[in-house]
């Protein structure tokens, strides 16, 4: 008897046991457990114009407006690191310091043994890039003995090794510490013949670098998507979620406008002409630009675009309408400024600098950043009353009157009479400040990425940034709308 209430006790003692044992060796949090306690995303990206960059007012490019977008509906902060080549981004995904990687990166088979991808966001083509003058191959065959230098990324890699299974003779060399912009750069200055750039990076490069051109189109509609670490999808399939939803919801075609809406068209010999004007026309005035720019809170590579679209920087220009100097002020307005000579430089750029201010006030406040912008070129270009009106068409169609997007549709109609009889201040050549927005878009990226190394002297850049995400810090977030 007391052997069995032994034998009984011993028993009850290890259910005990076992259970103390489960209750203590719980499963440890989920990467997305992780982020929501820590409150922070941390994000590894490229510096690059198609991936993240620092402007004067903050963080910028299309990767980071759209991951910032999911740090929002997590409600953390974004932590941004960034790092030289695409191939330090695995390391740092494994160890745990990162992530996520949002970097433009290429869905690719290489990459899929250590991560997950998301669901692609965005699809690009991917080319062979080669440099105006040196002789553009019309086949593969061509491009073999001459000289190829890639950067040493699984999707880069996985495309030139298929290549080479048609073609064994090629020959190329990965670079392991520099960007596709560095080789596209080496490229445009005669240091190689070809890289391999995405349609994305290349629309982007040959509006500073105009001597780049495609040699062969190698491949179509490659999806581009976010990397995770492979032993948990948790933060994975939120991130599935989010992009789903910005696709649906028109975010993500709200960003790719913003940054590569101004690309699409591309004139070589107005590329190379404002590029030599850079050098010979804008030393004269830059001071007044960047005085200008000072006084009224504007970036003074925007002011010195304007004034370029205005006039090509030509003091002494006159439009057959009457309007004159650098900034293009009518009479009216020169009044309204009290400028008392349109053709001196620095009056007539201070009161285009003032000018424009006023049109940024008047816009209704649910107007974001870099839109505002947008809108007030417009308003600068074709009158506040016109711009007006084309919000107006915009609410009778049912659509957003607060996004330049969908103001690019509005304003051409402004020159149908089936719209502008129904307006209060009638007809205008509405297709014109859609013109005029996009070639100051152009002209102020050129500007930018010429000065950017200026930047970094003056205000050194560092290699991680927090951003905490309320709407009072960053203007340019990217904000679903449902």
């Amino acid at each position: 008897m007391e052997t069995n209430q032994r034998g009984r006790a011993m028993r009850l003692f290890a259910y005990i046991l076992v259970a103390f044992l489960v209750s203590t060796c719980t499963a440890p949090p989920s990467v997305l457990d992780q982020v929501i306690k820590l409150g922070e995303l941390r994000v590894v990206t490229l510096d690059s114009p198609t991936t993240y960059y620092l402007r004067e007012n903050g963080p910028a490019g299309p990767e980071f407006d759209l991951v910032y977008g999911l740090a929002r509906k997590l409600n953390v902060d974004l932590n941004i690191k960034t790092v030289e080549n695409p191939a330090d981004i695995i390391p740092l995904l494994l160890s745990g310091e990162a992530h996520m990687a949002a970097a433009g990166i290429a869905i690719n088979d290489a990459w899929q043994e250590h991560i997950n991808f998301s669901y692609p966001y965005t699809t690009v083509d991917r080319h062979l890039i080669y440099k105006r003058g040196t002789g553009k191959p019309q086949s593969i065959e061509q491009v073999i003995g001459r000289p190829i230098e890639i950067i040493n990324s699984g999707s880069h890699v996985q495309t030139i090794e298929k290549l080479s299974e048609n073609y064994p003779d090629i020959r190329w060399k990965y670079n392991n510490h520099e960007e596709v912009t560095d080789l596209l750069e080496k490229v445009a200055n005669n240091k190689i013949d070809f890289t391999i750039a995405d349609s994305n990076e290349f629309n982007i490069h040959r509006h500073y670098q105009p001597e780049l051109r495609i040699a062969i189109q190698l491949e179509t509609n490659k999806p581009l998507a976010w990397a995770f670490h492979k032993h948990d999808d948790s933060l994975k399939r939120a991130a599935n979620d989010y992009l789903i939803d910005a696709k649906r919801y028109g975010s993500i075609k709200q960003i790719n406008d913003r940054y590569y809406g101004y690309t699409e068209k591309f004139d070589y010999v107005g590329v190379r002409e404002f590029q030599k004007h850079v050098e010979k026309r804008l030393p004269l005035y830059r001071q007044h630009f960047e005085s200008a720019g000072q006084q009224y809170g504007i970036d003074w590579r925007l002011l010195a675009a304007i004034g370029y679209q205005e006039s090509h920087w030509k003091s002494n220009a006159v439009s057959r309408t009457g309007v004159r100097g650098i900034m293009m002020l009518t009479e009216a307005t020169a009044d309204y400024l009290n400028i008392k000579n349109r053709r001196d430089p620095e009056s007539s750029i201070f009161g285009g600098a003032k000018f424009f201010a006023r049109q940024l006030t008047r816009l209704p406040e649910d107007i974001l950043e870099p839109d505002r912008t947008w809108f007030a070129l417009a308003a600068y270009n074709v009158g506040f009353n016109h711009l007006k009106d084309a919000r107006q068409v915009l609410q009778w169609q049912s659509k957003d009157p607060d996004t330049w997007l969908n103001m690019t549709e509005a304003l051409p109609l402004l020159a149908k009479r089936k719209w502008y009889s129904k307006l209060p201040y009638g007809y205008a050549r509405g297709w014109e400040p859609v013109i005029y927005v996009n070639n100051i878009r152009s002209y102020y990226n050129i500007l930018y990425w010429i000065t950017k190394d200026e930047e970094k002297e003056n205000n050194p850049l560092f290699s991680r940034i927090k951003i905490t995400t309320t709407e009072e810090t960053l203007t340019d977030s990217t904000i679903l709308k449902k």
